[in-house]
This record gives structure tokens, sequence and C-alpha cells, in this order.
């Protein structure tokens, strides 16, 4: 008897320590700042030749392993900016971006529907505050937009822009102008952050005008509000892409029931990949005739499908069994297909 108490008194001991523990870990919340605020790695102490008892035997010395010591200047811990580049981004379909410092344009396609009451609208749904209006002139500047900056979020970049709409022969183009970057009341003058907010706007605008673009061309053209698009791209590889106006979660439920109409059947997919794994049998010229378009001569076979998310728009690459992208004019072929059958 004695000894099952003993047991279980010391069975209790161990759980009632256990708990503790996990208590005391779970209640520390250090750890959710640590990876910003925390310099203390900035003290750790400077590398030391190893000490060792007469007579130890060390490994044999290799160059290979020898760590120098380097002295730095500059900004350190918190105070560096360590944000990802970034890149003016093609969004708006038909249009191209160009940015250079302080200053960058959208140019804007001939079929664009865009006008100037979109691009004032936009800023008031961003609640970015309007200094200037000049509707006349299409052309306002605004007040201290405020950039919240993930490195440095107690240190917000505040930025004043211009923006008008400009006229490039029979082309237009929406024109945006960092007139000023501050931080804490500091004028910024680096031009990689000048350079860096000014994309900043660009792709906010981008952005929000392709989503204005796209439900006028379906008001206009008649379409449902679950139209996709479906472009024809080169990737940074210049390996030929399709890019689909549609959010990638869209996409992935749309695409397995459009395949099926063109002889494509999902065997095997990774959601958290975006990987797609199909089998393809050629449907047939009745189909393609049908369709409205060309047979894009795919073998048959097996396919990889690498869907790609890029935020409100989504891209396909496919992949045959030989690990080959297919060509240009087979990806063509599909983007024509890809745009009846998505929109079925």
């Amino acid at each position: 008897m004695s000894h099952s108490v003993k047991r279980s008194t010391i069975a209790n001991i161990l759980l009632l320590s256990t708990v503790i523990q996990l208590i005391a870990c779970s209640s520390k919340h250090l750890y959710k700042i640590e990876i910003n605020d925390n310099e203390s790695y900035l003290q750790s102490s400077r590398l030391r030749n190893l000490n060792t008892p007469s007579g130890m035997i060390l490994p044999v010395e290799h160059d290979d392993y020898d760590v120098p010591y380097a002295t730095t200047s500059g900004k350190i811990g918190i105070q560096l900016d360590i944000s990802p580049p970034v890149q003016p981004l093609v969004i708006i379909k038909d249009s191209k971006v160009q940015s250079n410092g302080n200053a960058g344009r959208i140019i804007l396609g001939n079929e664009c529907s865009l006008m100037w009451a979109d691009v004032t609208q936009l800023f008031h749904s961003y609640n970015f505050p309007i200094l200037d209006l000049n509707n006349k002139e299409q052309r306002l500047t605004t007040d201290w937009i405020s950039w919240w900056n993930y490195h440095q979020k107690n240190n917000k970049y505040n930025g004043r822009y211009q923006v008008s709409m400009q006229l490039l022969g029979d082309q237009r183009a929406l024109a945006v102008r960092l007139i000023e970057l501050q931080q804490n009341g500091k004028v910024i003058t680096s031009p990689v952050l000048i350079a860096r907010y000014t994309i900043q706007i660009l792709n906010e605008i981008s952005a929000g005008l392709d989503k204005v673009d796209i439900a006028n061309r379906n008001m206009a053209e008649g379409r449902t509000p679950g139209h996709i698009d479906v472009q024809n791209r080169m990737d940074k590889a210049n390996l030929p892409i399709l890019v689909l106006r549609a959010p990638f979660n869209i996409v992935w439920k749309r695409l397995p029931q459009a395949m099926k109409l063109i002889g494509m059947e999902v065997t095997k997919s990774n959601f958290s990949h975006g990987i797609m794994h199909i089998t393809y049998k050629s449907p047939g010229s009745s189909v393609w005739k049908d369709f409205g378009t060309k047979n894009p001569h795919l073998l048959n076979g097996n396919y990889k499908i690498h869907i790609s998310d890029l935020d409100n728009r989504s891209s396909l690459q496919f992949v045959d069994s030989k690990n080959h992208v297919i060509t240009s004019a087979q990806n063509s072929a599909l983007g024509a297909v890809f745009q009846v059958v998505l929109n079925k």
C-alpha cells in the first residue's frame, strides 16, 4: 500500500512540475518582439583563441574553417533596413510601368477604360489625404501619406506626392512624383528610399485601378463578375506562362472542372506548393472547333502545372513529363482555350 502511495505522490509531483514549466513557457511573450527589437546579439563577445590544457591533441588546423575578424561601419541592428527590394509591377491590362528615382508613370493601353475620376475615387477609398485637387487639369497633390515599415515599425515613412494624367502621343499616362519623404520629421534624401516609396505608391495605384478596369470591362462586355481574363506572357526566365486575372484560390477551384472540357484530368495536387499533376488526352478536332480556338498540339501524356499566387492575379506554367516547359506557340493556343473553358 505504501509503495503505491509513494508512486502516486511521485507521479503527481512530476505532473505538477511539467504543468508549471509549460505555463512558464507559454507566458513568455518576449519572443514576439525579439525578431524586431532584441539587439542583444550585438553585445556578443568577440572570437578568442582557444586555450587548451597541455598535452591535449586538437584536430589539424584547416584554413577553410578560419573565421576572420571583421569590423563594420554604418547602420546596424534595427536601424538597418533589410526590407526586400521592390519593383514596379505591371498589373493593369496592356499597361506599362516606368520608374526612375522620385518619378514614375503608368502608361495605359489604348483600350483602357480608366478615367481621371477613377483615380480620385481610388485615393478617397484608400483614405489618402488630398491637399489640392484640380479636376480640370487632372492633377492632385496629396498631404502626408504614411507607409508602415515592418523593420522600423515605430518610425513610419511619410511621403507627399503629385499625381496627374498626361498625354503621350495617342496614349494616356498616370504620372506620379514623390515631392518629399520624411521620417520623424526629418527629410529623407537616400536615393534608395526615395525610389522605394515612389514605387510603393505606383504599385498601390496599379493594384486598385486594375480592379476598377476589370469591373469596367466586364460591365461593358456584359460579363459576369466571375469572368476570368487570360493573357499570354513570359516570366523572368523568358519562359511562356499564362496570367489569369483572378486570385489563386479562385483559379485553384475552377481549373480542374475547366480542364476536363479539353481532356485534362487532375491526378494529384498540392495546394500549398501550387502544383497540379494532370494527364492529357486530346479531345479531338471537333472540341477546338466548338470553342472557336486552335488545337494547342500537346502530346498525350502527363504534365505538371505550376500555379503561382500574384495577389489579385495568378500564373500557370505547363511542364511536360521531361521537365520541359511547353513552347510559346502551345502556350498561346492554350491561353485562348482557357479564356473559353474558364468562363463556361
